[in-house]
């Protein structure tokens, strides 16, 4: 559900200004040039996904990220990272050794 909730675009900006702090909704509209309706449907979008969370300040609804949904990701992620660290070290070693024997076959 995340990264369907993020694979919309107007989804991922929303989610890009909410990496700097909490806002309301009708900055968010403002800002990302949509009309609040959209923005709200967006955020809805958002928070049924676990990724923004809201609260009331009188009339206005501030919402924030959600920091569990990117830990998770982050932690998914970290299983891959090391997949392709070692291979991308197997392709360095692989690389100093083509460089060290064309190197070596130069000064014959």
């Amino acid at each position: 559900m995340l990264f369907s909730a993020l694979s919309e675009p107007s989804r991922f900006q929303i989610v890009e200004l909410l990496r700097d702090k909490p806002r309301p909704v009708g900055e968010i509209a403002d800002t990302l040039h949509i009309r609040q309706p959209q923005a709200s449907k967006h955020l809805r979008v958002l928070a049924d996904a676990g990724i923004v969370d809201v609260r009331q300040n009188a009339q206005q609804r501030i919402y924030s990220l959600q920091q569990q949904p990117f830990e998770e990701l982050d932690q998914w992620l970290s299983s891959y990272r090391k997949i392709w660290n070692a291979r991308l070290d197997r392709l360095e070693e692989y690389m100093d050794k083509l460089q060290g024997k064309e190197k070596h076959d130069r000064t014959k």
